[in-house]
């Protein structure tokens, strides 16, 4: 792959971006996007003209974002341990006595 330098624009400043491929530079645009609506957000929200000010400011709102997100993530992780330790419960209890169900297959992973 090929190494392409793209210009974004953040907050109304130009900077240029190395990507790899048409994937990443769609991927680096998103991005981009993503903290320019951030910075525009807080900008109206705060009233300041401080450029400096605005993207500390977005970057804090991104990090609360991503740590919502890791959270949550995390939650989803355990319920799903959960879920699996108590499939693995009832499935060992089912198959205690093969016998007792002798049309019912084990299900192998």
């Amino acid at each position: 792959m090929i190494d392409k330098i793209i210009e974004i624009e953040v907050y109304k400043r130009p900077y240029k971006i190395r990507v790899k491929g048409e994937e990443d530079e769609k991927y680096v645009n998103h991005l981009t996007a993503y903290v320019d609506q951030k910075m525009q957000e807080i900008a109206v929200k705060s009233k300041s003209t401080d450029a400096l000010k605005i993207a500390v400011l977005a970057l804090l709102n991104i990090a609360d974002d991503y740590f919502v997100c890791r959270r949550r993530l995390d939650q989803l992780d355990e319920a799903l341990g959960q879920m699996e330790t108590e499939f693995e419960s009832l499935e060992s209890r089912l198959f205690k006595d093969e016998n007792v169900y002798p049309n019912i297959e084990k299900a192998t992973s």
